[in-house]
């Protein structure tokens, strides 16, 4: 019963064969896999209730086809005769996770980007952003009408926090009790739609954060159902998902076909696969390689690019590497080394993780490489960690130096720019978009320094969950501070994750763009993505034409991009807090941006780099904390 290639290549006209959908006749096909109910019926809700049963099909299935039903109909299934449960496919629950399910018509929706053809993944630059705290309005409809300022900031592709249906109104996402139905108070299925057709009409691609290493624990009714939790593997959030055990057939199938539809359904780019370490499977073939194998096939037959992007921590190739080598296939991963050795230099923390990192070696080395730690000792994890990636192409690594995560986790809601002077800021955004050969992306507010923190916030309505969710950030926050000696002021206090003022103090303030400091830092960062697309180099993710050289004792790097015959871009950077003199390439160079510039918030009285270098190997002065972006001259 599992989603298969031969399946997928067959016709571009995939369709999810379960839960409800409409006929041209008038009638609606319900579907269900419930292989642990003994009965199924449906009850339709509304001005006229009914209750009719499900046939059995054999293996689990239940169905039954009912005139007069069509889109816009609210129905649960009860099961067993005794209790009153959504769709587990359910496309649609605008009256949360505990309400009734509907019926939607996936074609009715009218797209407009039969021009869209795609971005190749070498050319995203990626803008995360969580729907419920990037407007007042928090809606799908309400971040349409800021693509505008997305495009002239020169990304080139949209990422959300995941947006399948949770519990209440306020939630990072990750709680998504209902796959396939897009959160109903950010606009449902028809506004997700509308966002992704207006994404593709500013030529921006959209990717979508998924989660197929947990279910949210509350409204979470699929297991009733389907063995959907595994006997024998954990998770951090509970019980294992059922990979790999009895039953995991339609299991895997559940998942697989939820990657197809938001590819078919919703015409989506690309895919964040959250935590996928936490996926366990021990069966012959993995989830993931299954799961890559029918999502690349269907996006040939619907005849555009599409891609799976990874969130991972082993630091392990095998889920980049082809199927032919032992791998997984997956297009490209997020690689936590870079965030981590660059922020280990800007903040000089060592607690937990940043330990392993503090060196320009190791910034280096995740600039040139990817990993920094590819099978070395890692005091951190008391072990030997990861895999060479020197051989993967650059576009295989999404780095950033700030996440949701890592603001959220990892600093307690202090985004970047509370951590660091604007001058560190502007260096490491230097770094990530004019240094590494890899895909950048950018945390929402991030490109005018926002100062609003993001912190972690739900709204479940079991009353008993909540305060277990409050109790547990607490101890996770008191034995933060504790252990690191820190005071409660230096992250602000502890914020209630169930209350609604910890969501108000997340949402970013759009008011503050046209104002100082942050206009000069928004500046800033058009300038470093206007200048990728006017040099080459700076978009290039081919490793090979990067080359980085460094000075550990007086922490200064440079990073040449591109070569031989063609353009060259050198981005020189003073890693250290006094000013110093550091040896470009040889060449005759051009300077095309500079960190300290006043105009982005630089200290007038600085003097300027150079404007032009002659030939040979000459040498600059940089100021504390600067970058100066040279191009060839010739």
């Amino acid at each position: 019963m599992t989603a298969s290639k031969s399946e997928a290549t067959q016709t571009s006209r995939w369709e999810l064969r379960f839960g409800a959908r409409p006929e041209a006749d008038g009638s609606t096909v319900f579907r269900v896999w419930a292989p642990r109910a003994k009965s199924l019926a449906l009850k339709l809700v509304g001005e006229e209730p009914r209750t009719l049963p499900l046939g059995t099909a054999g293996d689990g299935l239940f169905e039954a086809r009912v005139p007069g039903v069509g889109a816009g109909a609210d129905y649960f299934y009860v099961v067993d005769g005794e209790r009153e449960r959504p769709d587990p496919v359910s496309r649609s629950q605008p009256r949360g996770v505990h309400g009734p399910s509907r019926v939607v018509e996936p074609e009715a929706f009218r797209w407009t980007d039969s021009g869209w053809r795609g971005l190749a993944l070498r050319d995203y630059v990626v803008y995360e952003l969580h729907v419920g705290t990037f407007t007042p309005e928090g809606t799908f409809e309400a971040i349409t009408r800021k693509l505008a300022h997305l495009k002239s900031l020169g990304v080139t592709a949209v990422e959300l926090m995941p947006v399948a249906e949770f519990p209440g109104g306020r939630n990072w996402g990750y709680d998504g009790a209902h796959l396939y139905a897009p959160q109903s108070t950010y606009g449902g299925p028809e506004g997700l739609k509308r966002l992704v057709d207006a994404c593709h009409r500013e030529g921006l691609a959209f990717v979508l954060d998924v989660v197929y290493n947990h279910l949210g624990p509350e409204g979470n009714y699929a297991g009733e159902y389907m063995p959907l939790f595994s006997e024998t593997h954990k998770s951090p959030w509970g019980a294992g998902l059922n990979f790999d055990g009895e039953g995991a057939e339609g299991v895997r199938r559940y998942f697989v076909e939820n990657a197809l539809y938001w590819l078919t359904e919703y015409h989506v780019d690309a895919l964040r696969l959250d935590a996928v370490h936490a996926i366990e499977d021990t069966s012959g073939r993995h989830l993931l390689e299954e799961l890559a194998d029918a999502f690349h096939a269907q996006a040939v037959a619907l005849g555009r690019p599409a891609f799976l992007i990874a969130e991972s921590d082993l630091n392990d190739v095998r889920i980049l590497k082809d199927a032919a080598e032992g791998g997984y296939e997956i297009d490209a991963q997020w690689s936590d080394d870079f965030h981590h050795s660059l922020h280990a230099l800007l903040t000089k923390t060592d607690r937990g993780y940043f330990g392993d990192f503090g060196r320009v070696a190791d910034l280096a080395r995740a600039i040139s490489e990817g990993f920094v730690y590819c099978g070395q000792h890692s005091e951190f994890r008391g072990r030997c960690h990861g895999t060479p990636s020197g051989e993967r192409p650059g576009e295989q690594f999404v780095v950033c130096i700030q996440n949701h995560d890592q603001i959220a986790n990892g600093y307690w809601g202090d985004r970047l720019s509370r951590l660091v002077s604007p001058a560190q800021h502007r260096l490491a955004a230097a770094i990530l978009l004019c240094g590494a050969p890899n895909v950048p992306m950018l945390f929402m507010g991030e490109e005018w320094a926002e100062r609003a923190p993001f912190l972690y916030f739900t709204s479940h309505t079991d009353e008993g969950l909540g305060r277990a969710v409050r109790q547990g950030r607490m101890e996770e926050y008191d034995s933060f501070v504790r252990g690191e000696g820190e005071t409660e002021s230096t992250f602000g206090g502890f914020s209630d994750p169930q209350s609604e003022i910890t969501f108000v103090r997340s949402k970013v303030n759009w008011d503050s763009l046209s104002k100082s400091p942050h206009a000069e830092m928004l500046a800033f960062y058009r300038d470093l993505l206007a200048a990728r697309r006017a040099h080459a180099p700076l978009s290039d993710c081919d490793k090979t034409r990067t080359r980085v050289r460094f000075d550990e004792g007086r922490r200064w790097l440079v990073v040449e991009r591109g070569g031989g015959s063609g353009a060259r871009a050198l981005l020189a950077c003073n890693l250290s807090g006094e000013a110093q003199t550091l040896a470009l390439a040889e060449g005759a160079w051009r300077l095309a941006l500079w960190s300290g510039d006043a105009r982005y918030g630089g200290d007038p009285a600085l003097a300027a780099p150079p404007e032009v270098v002659e030939d040979g190997a000459a040498e600059i002065r940089l100021d504390a904390w600067g970058a100066a972006l040279y191009v060839n001259a010739e």
